[in-house]
């Protein structure tokens, strides 16, 4: 019997485009036979042949060459395999999964669900000061993460292998079903992230700064706002829908 399985994964790019996938890695975090869930063995990684150009400023994030990647198969030949695996998962996970979502959709996934450990993060440590990858790695020094296995950075799979740690830690504090419920809405910020109110609690706000933030564009700063008023017992104003994820925290 396989156990119970979540895979992370992490992509690296050519740049943007539909097709722009130059490397995948993936990381499994599985539930023992006690109901524990521990990051295994079952991990990985691809290079993928974006059918494009890598262009320079994202060749210098993961330093992946064109002639890395030349003779290297094409996403749709391999997202498949990578997302559907044998024995199938629960749910799928990526810090930023919004990003990961863009190239692994539906036909690739099954329609799987999907968990998001940047907005898990911002709801399981809302104390932290910053919620990216690494700085939850050396902020939190999750126990039993190789130094050396999460290296280097900005590499999809030492970038699995880091978030992955942060999942198993999330699972310990939260069931898989409120992981799952947090990652379908928007970020829940536990500060104000730009403006004059930057880095202010948003209990700490009045009520006039409040409501303008209410009517943000980002979806985040504006579901964090709604989020408070409506602790207040005051109804948010309505707001077209946008999609999600364009702040950076």
């Amino acid at each position: 019997m396989i156990p119970p399985r979540i895979r992370v994964v992490d992509l690296e790019t050519a740049g943007d485009g539909p097709h722009a996938v130059c490397e995948v890695g993936w990381q499994d975090v599985t539930q023992d036979s006690s109901g524990r869930w521990r990051v295994d063995e079952g991990r990985g990684s691809l290079l993928v042949n974006p059918g494009r150009p890598i262009t320079p400023e994202t060749m210098a994030v993961h330093h992946i060459l064109d002639a890395d990647v030349a003779g290297a198969p094409y996403w749709k030949d391999v997202a498949g395999g990578v997302l559907k695996p044998e024995g199938g998962v629960h749910a799928l996970a990526a810090h930023r999964a919004a990003f990961e979502q863009r190239y692994c959709t539906p036909r690739f996934t099954g329609g799987a669900a999907w968990i998001c450990t940047w907005k898990c993060a911002l709801r399981v440590w809302p104390h932290l000061t910053g919620f990216s990858n690494q700085m939850l790695r050396y902020q939190r020094m999750p126990e039993g993460l190789v130094h050396e296995l999460g290296l280097p950075a900005h590499r999809a799979l030492p970038d699995a292998y880091v978030t992955a740690h942060h999942l198993r830690d999330m699972l310990d504090a939260a069931s898989l079903e409120q992981l799952l419920a947090w990652s379908r809405e928007p970020g829940l910020l536990p500060r104000v992230p730009t403006g004059p109110e930057r880095g202010k609690p948003w209990d700490r706000l009045a009520a006039e700064a409040l409501s303008t933030l209410a009517q943000d564009r980002d979806p985040n700063i504006r579901f964090s706002a709604e989020t408070e008023l409506r602790r207040r017992g005051e109804a948010p104003a309505a707001a077209e829908a946008e999609p999600a994820q364009r702040t950076l925290l």
